[in-house]
């Protein structure tokens, strides 16, 4: 959800939910989540004084360590890989390989404002994961997360395609990508009202928004919000099948928009990766 003036708001359709409350202790009250990785290290240098802590995120990702006794705290996606050396143990030469991961704050990985959470937050601590050394030479990953959560146990058990097949199935109950093909036009308000009345949008077409945009998402160039208003993303979308309906029915609007020489913003993205 959207928190305008301390009400959800659905980034997808744009109805709030008056009457949210927390499933566990039904408090109606929203608050971040995420500490921080600076946070953290110094906490864990505090607990570790002879250790060495290495953070890795941001501005200021760490591409690969040595090896040796180490705590890299990293945010998802940034963690550095480690070079190959000496076991302080068996003396022998080894892959570089972490001895374990602990996966922390996870619910603000499975919380984000994204349609693609679930999936990204599996296809993160996969990738995590995967530079811990196997089982079978001391190596463990640790979840801190509700283990009932399904893409928990397609961590534990390893299953990515039951995850996938999990997260199609929910995407075909509520009728978003890939069950549907859906188009996404950003632009401010104005904008997107006259581009919609002027396309001729197939019969089976739904329409939903406006809504604001996705965190981290902005219009191309130098977008005068003063000027324009704040930038708003309008969903179209229609069932599976051939798209060719749906984009020539946005490219026939775009191409009528340009004649009329609208110097609005706007952008048109058909099946985009990210929609919010």
């Amino acid at each position: 959800p959207n928190d305008q003036a301390g009400v959800p708001t659905c980034r997808w359709c744009g109805r709030p939910d008056t009457r949210f409350r927390c499933s566990s202790c039904g408090s109606p009250k929203l608050r971040a989540v995420v500490l921080g990785t600076e946070r953290t290290a110094e906490e864990l240098g505090r607990a570790f004084p002879s250790t060495r802590i290495i953070t890795s995120g941001g501005n200021k990702v760490v591409d690969h360590i040595d090896h040796g006794p180490a705590i890299v705290v990293s945010t998802p996606g940034a963690e550095p890989d480690v070079q190959a050396g000496v076991d302080r143990y068996s003396g022998e030469t080894t892959a570089g390989a972490y001895g374990a991961c602990l996966l922390l704050d996870t619910w603000a990985l499975m919380g984000r404002q994204d349609l693609r959470a679930t999936e990204d937050t599996l296809q993160k601590w996969a990738a995590a994961s995967t530079l811990v050394r196997s089982h079978l030479h001391g190596g463990h990953v640790i979840v801190v997360a509700d283990p009932s959560f399904p893409v928990v146990q397609a961590l534990i058990r390893w299953d990515m395609v039951g995850a996938a097949a999990t997260e199609l199935a929910a995407r075909r109950e509520v009728s978003f990508p890939p069950a549907v093909h859906m188009a996404a036009i950003d632009g401010a308000t104005t904008a997107l009202d006259t581009f919609i009345e002027s396309a001729n949008l197939p019969a089976n077409a739904e329409i939903l928004g406006p809504v604001d945009l996705p965190p981290g998402v902005t219009l191309p160039g130098e977008y005068d919000e003063q000027r324009f208003g704040p930038a708003q993303r309008m969903l179209i979308r229609t069932p599976l099948g051939p798209r060719s309906e749906l984009g020539q029915a946005l490219r026939a609007a775009q191409v009528a928009r340009a004649a009329r020489k609208n110097d609005l913003p706007l952008r048109v993205q058909m099946d985009p990766i990210h929609i919010g």
